[in-house]
């Protein structure tokens, strides 16, 4: 079972900053946690982060629904330069709800110079039918406003002119 999430904004910058800020800088400032989601803290094992077919550990901070540390593993699936990222979002240390996997697209298209069309997506994916109709809602409401909290993150973290971590 599949539940697929989008979300689309307008940046003002440059088609490289729209397209590396998400991915390249600190994921701390991206995911600043949302309800019961919590807060990236930091990530291990990231030493080839933005390559394709390389992963990294993701920690979070304790929320009421699990201790914190390590949460899930990163993946950079497939990485066109100035288009298109694709993760995998995987190996969840605690249940999500009977997820297994979420596989993100991050597609940048410039529209004229300093404007570019963000379209942000999510595939969640489960092999629990039975949890369908509680995976399309969270899909549809929950984790779709946690989305468009990131694209405004991400945001602000061009308007900041965020270094990146990464190459």
């Amino acid at each position: 079972m599949v539940t697929n999430v989008s979300v689309n904004s307008i940046y003002n910058c440059s088609l490289e900053r729209a397209f590396k800020t998400p991915i390249l800088c600190d994921i701390s400032k991206v995911h600043t946690g949302y309800g019961f989601s919590p807060k990236v803290t930091h990530c291990e094992n990231d030493e080839n982060w933005g390559k394709e077919g390389f992963s990294k550990k993701v920690f979070v901070a304790p929320t009421f629904l699990q201790k914190g540390g390590w949460a899930f593993d990163d993946k950079v699936i497939e990485r066109v330069e100035n288009k298109y990222w694709v993760l995998e979002v995987s190996n969840f240390q605690m249940p999500i709800f009977g997820f297994r996997k979420f596989i993100g697209t991050w597609k940048t298209t410039e529209i004229e110079a300093n404007k570019i069309l963000i379209e942000y997506s999510y595939s969640l994916h489960s092999n629990n039918s039975f949890l369908y109709p509680v995976h399309w809602l969270f899909g549809k409401i929950f984790w779709k406003q946690y989305m468009k909290q990131i694209v405004e993150n991400v945001k602000s973290m061009i308007n900041e002119k965020e270094l990146y971590l990464y190459n």
